[in-house]
């Protein structure tokens, strides 16, 4: 048996405007602490969310036990650490740094990083030197920016979503790669290549990607079009796959948190949170306030609502309106995602929470591959993404 947790029973919060959040920010590069947007959350004695989906996690796992070095671990170790942030709770920064110390020695880290999956763990590296000052996590950070000059590109500068992917760009790629590279150039000093570099490749993405007439991104391009899912005269997949587009969503968030005012691809990073924000607004499922599988056809019978993008989705409007980036009309939008994705998650009898109804991890396929991919419980993929949405809609205690 399990016990729903009821969004309807949740009260709103006050809202403050994004500039004092900016500020509480610069104390660890690269984290935003939230300053207490509006939205629903949980009672007056209700379980914090973070806190129990953490509890429940580390009593699945051990760090020997949870998995080995990749993009999800990566996710959620990232979502466990900004809850360490808010509450100073010193048992979740034990257990991430514990994971990364698996992999991470004196010498750095065993990586030839042949594919941008393989660096998004990394982000945490930079943040690990920070609350530490432990040289063997700058050491690793600098084996991978030393990778990037040499990372094959499109023709346009497009880093391939892996050396063997040829010409490749996946929409999940920018959020692989491109906030390390940010966050390690303000952290270590490289400002004007990590800067430019990064926020380079969200624009190449977004172009070759969105489709205007939705406010959508296709899942995936291919430079020479001799994929068979290649189409059209801009070699793009056919389809507008959710998680990617929430992938880079966070990774445009991310990379403007610590780009500088003044920088001159800023302005074009807001937009692209504009032009993906309308797109959310327009394909919100009105019923349940999430996101379907396959974003804009929701009218078809074997499509379905995702947890991890539709906490994507979430985090990326509740964040722009904070920050400034996106009009207060959308905040509504963000609360009801929140309060759907609230709907996903459950407290079974043993006391431990689960997170229903993410994705698997997925390639480039067609519409039967969407929708036939399996909807899992408690897939590290919808637990990092909760944690995140959720950590923006938590108030920080004073």
């Amino acid at each position: 048996m399990s016990h729903s947790l009821d969004p309807a029973r949740l009260p709103r919060r006050t809202f403050l405007a994004g500039t004092l959040a900016a500020a509480a920010a610069a104390a660890v590069p690269g984290v935003a602490t939230a300053a207490a947007p509006t939205g629903p959350r949980p009672p007056a004695g209700q379980a914090d969310l973070s806190r129990a989906v953490i509890d429940s996690t580390m009593k699945r796992f051990t760090p020997a036990t949870i998995g080995g070095w990749g993009y999800t671990l990566g996710l959620y170790m990232y979502g466990q650490y900004l809850c360490y942030r808010r509450t100073g709770e010193k048992k979740y920064l034990d257990f991430v740094i514990a994971w990364y110390d698996r992999f991470i020695t004196d010498s750095g880290i065993s990586n030839g990083f042949t594919n941008l999956d393989a660096m998004r763990s990394c982000q945490m590296l930079p943040l690990l030197y920070t609350e530490t000052g432990v040289k063997k996590y700058k050491t690793a950070a600098d084996q991978l920016r030393k990778r990037f000059p040499t990372y094959p590109r499109t023709a346009d500068g497009g880093m391939f979503h892996a050396t063997s992917k040829v010409g490749q760009l996946w929409g999940d790629g920018v959020y692989m790669a491109q906030p390390f590279l940010a966050l390690y150039g303000k952290t270590f000093g490289d400002a004007e290549y990590c800067f430019e570099e990064s926020a380079k490749n969200l624009a190449v993405y977004f172009k070759h990607l969105s489709e205007p007439a939705k406010g959508l991104l296709y899942h995936a391009y291919d430079e020479d079009g001799s994929e068979s899912w290649s189409s059209g005269p801009g070699h793009h997949s056919k389809f507008h796959w959710a998680r990617a587009i929430g992938w880079f969503g966070m990774a445009a968030i991310d990379i403007l948190e610590v780009l500088p005012a003044g920088h001159p691809r800023r302005a074009a990073l807001i937009d692209m949170v504009r032009f993906l924000a309308a797109g959310y607004r327009r394909y919100q499922d009105p019923a349940t306030g999430r996101w379907y599988q396959v974003v804009d056809r929701g009218g078809d019978a074997k499509n379905w609502l995702e947890t991890s993008a539709s906490s994507m989705y979430t985090f990326t409007l509740a964040r722009g309106v904070e920050r400034g980036y996106l009009p207060a009309s959308y905040q509504g939008v963000a609360d009801r995602g929140y309060a759907g994705v609230l709907r996903k998650v459950t407290r079974d009898a043993d006391g431990l929470t689960n997170v229903a109804d993410i994705c698997e991890g997925t390639n480039v396929g067609d519409l039967d591959f969407y929708y036939g991919r399996a909807r899992r419980t408690n897939d590290f993929h919808g637990l990092g993404a909760f944690l995140i949405m959720n950590e923006q809609f938590t108030k920080k205690p004073h």
